[in-house]
């Protein structure tokens, strides 16, 4: 156990699956740095507040933010001890939490994308087939067991159909 949910009493750490405390991974997207960049975080959810620590591809860091149960909304700052901040807002629909970051850099405002999960649920922006159909043999076409009559007309409009008459009188 990490001392960031060392910091909190068993009692107080949130009991709603979405936000467990304990150790997620995950990873930021950033167009200047083609790839997806790998994370690993201890988090702690408490009352609303996140705690955390973890590394990324920049460094090490601390982060300190706010959730909600309600909407699944969480949003913290990501301190790294050597390095500038970066700041995350993101949804938790039961799937980790995903979104947005951004960051001022001398003027300069640079975003991107995330995604976390606790560790040991699979990979939720992976796609697996989970299941099959199988595929008939045939493919089964429903035919009428009456002719089909065209719409509006006899035979002499099937032939022409540009002379049919005009509802409104020329």
């Amino acid at each position: 156990m990490s001392d960031t949910i060392k910091n909190f009493r068993p009692e107080d750490l949130e009991t709603d699956d979405r936000f467990p405390s304990g150790s997620w991974i995950g990873f930021f997207v950033d167009k200047r740095l083609p790839g997806k960049h790998q994370m690993e975080l201890d988090l702690a959810f408490s009352k609303g507040v996140i705690r955390g620590e973890g590394r990324d591809r920049v460094g090490e860091f601390i982060l300190t933010g706010r959730y909600t149960l309600e909407d699944g909304k969480a949003y913290w700052t990501k301190k790294y001890l050597k390095a500038h901040d970066v700041f995350y807002d993101g949804y938790n629909e039961g799937k980790g939490i995903w979104g947005v970051w951004n960051l001022t850099d001398y003027g300069q405002l640079y975003k991107g994308g995330f995604h976390i999960w606790p560790k040991g649920m699979p990979d939720p922006t992976e796609l697996k087939l989970t299941a099959h159909e199988d595929i008939p043999e045939e493919n089964p076409i429903w035919i009428p067991d009456e002719e089909l009559v065209p719409v509006g007309g006899g035979p002499e409009e099937e032939d022409e159909p540009w002379k049919k008459s005009s509802p409104h009188p020329e």
